[in-house]
């Protein structure tokens, strides 16, 4: 077959994913990752890892390729925001219906499964490849390897490497590539939270537990081994509590019993953690285009986003899943083609997630704790219980459908009109259950209308 040869940068889970859909439709995939294989030493993720929330749209990709059933067992089910306030008090707050849940599930070993399954359907891996640069016009890449430079050509290139994607360096240097990083001004660290010695889960296994304090904010999500990944989100400098004033163990102990004090009392390992693991920086990334003729970005290549919707796997899975479905269509005799419409389709889309994801780190670090914010969340429940198809909260569109993510932003922010204007009711905490919810499906529609 004529345009069949298919080189993948990135053995990420973006990119092991991408080559399994691929190799189903019988095309020629090789995987190329700069980092050597973790198979064959010791496997550790300390250090530098958020777990990731598995939610509708990546189950939708994983169950295209039949591996929903290998998957589940390294999953568990959170079926909402587990709140602790200073006083070591708990709010639950559901994410959606008592059955929706996002599913904890770590990095390494997923990443492992998903590589293992490529090889098994007979893409190649080729580690410690690390790529230098692309020619376009002969596509060519230029790899630094073990042994020297090594260059390969390929019909069909596709960018699956990361927010620091090195084809997207190469395509930076063409004309008319719009590019725009800008890094948060919080940083994060990898903490955790061990089993009991019992063995048992420390905390409540089917929440994702959030410390949140306003300008900063702890997190933690369940493991298999009933351990918890914790992740502390912290401005690098310039506030009171921020990572440039931790210097010690009694600046840590400090900020520690101060504002995450049940936390404290749950981690024997704190100390030597914090100072061990590094403090690692959030980017959100935008370029365009995503395509030079049959090379083409995806996943956090093309648009890398902060980790506050939990959304940028899944993002990225459903990236493959558009393109596997367009090549389906269209077939392999024109690759420009299927590129560029995959990115007329998924720009706005990826903006819209991109834009959410910032705004979620706010809502997150700040309102949850907000006695309002519960309220107007159950108002909204109600409506969706009432009104299923007419008012569905934005969390529910972008977490538990595979609506567009921009047409869920953009009846989001018709909703969150609409409740802007019932939470400003100075009655509304007495009166929230006997509110006419059928006249506020009127404003929406109306606001619709317009």
């Amino acid at each position: 077959m004529k345009n069949n040869k298919v080189t993948l940068l990135g053995a990420g889970l973006i990119g092991s994913l991408m080559s399994i859909y691929l190799r189903r439709q019988g095309l020629d995939v090789k995987v190329y990752d700069k980092r050597p294989d973790k198979r064959k030493t010791p496997f550790t993720e300390g250090g530098r890892s958020i777990n990731m929330a598995l939610s509708t749209r990546g189950w939708k990709s994983l169950e295209e390729c039949g591996l929903k059933d290998k998957v589940l067992p390294l999953a568990i089910p959170m079926y909402g925001r587990r709140i602790h306030d200073e006083h070591g008090g708990t709010t639950f707050a559901p994410y959606g219906k008592e059955d929706q849940a996002i599913y904890s599930i770590s990095r390494g070993g997923f990443n492992q499964l998903l590589a293992e399954e490529a090889e098994r359907l007979g893409a190649e891996f080729c580690f410690d490849h690390k790529a230098k640069d692309t020619d376009f016009r002969t596509q060519e890449i230029t790899f630094e390897t073990p042994e020297g430079d090594k260059v390969i050509q390929s019909d069909v290139i596709i960018g699956a490497d990361g927010a620091y994607s090195s084809l997207r360096m190469s395509m930076q240097k063409q004309i008319r590539f719009n590019y725009k990083q800008e890094y948060i001004s919080h940083g994060y660290k990898e903490l955790t939270i061990p089993p009991t010695e019992d063995g048992e889960f420390a905390m409540d296994p089917n929440a994702l537990h959030i410390w949140p304090r306003g300008k900063f904010m702890l997190i933690a999500l369940p493991n298999p081994d009933k351990s918890f990944t914790g992740t502390l989100f912290l401005p690098f400098e310039g506030t009171k509590v921020c990572f440039d004033k931790i210097q010690d163990a009694g600046d840590l102990t400090s900020v520690f019993k101060a504002y995450f004090e049940d936390a404290y009392q749950l981690m024997p390992d704190l100390t030597e953690e914090f100072f061990r693991n590094p403090t690692s920086a959030l980017i959100n990334v935008e370029c365009y285009p995503w395509v030079n003729g049959q090379s083409l970005l995806i996943g956090d290549a093309s648009h890398a986003m902060v980790p506050f919707y939990g959304q940028g796997m899944n993002c990225g899975f459903e990236d493959c899943s558009i393109l596997n479905g367009l090549i389906e269509k269209y077939g392999t005799s024109s690759w420009d083609m299927v590129f560029e419409k995959f990115q007329k389709i998924r720009k706005d889309d990826t903006a819209a997630i991109c834009q959410m994801a910032m705004d979620n780190f706010v809502e997150m670090r700040d309102t949850v704790a907000d006695p309002k914010f519960m309220l107007r969340k159950k108002i909204e429940a109600k409506l969706h219980e009432l009104y299923p198809k007419d008012w569905v909260p934005l969390y529910t569109m972008v977490t538990f459908t595979d609506i567009p993510y921009a047409e869920a932003y953009a009846q989001g922010k018709l909703q969150e009109s609409i409740m802007d204007k019932v939470m400003s009711n100075p009655l509304i905490t007495e009166n929230w259950n006997k509110m006419d919810y059928e006249e506020i499906i009127n404003q929406l529609d109306s606001a619709k209308a317009v």
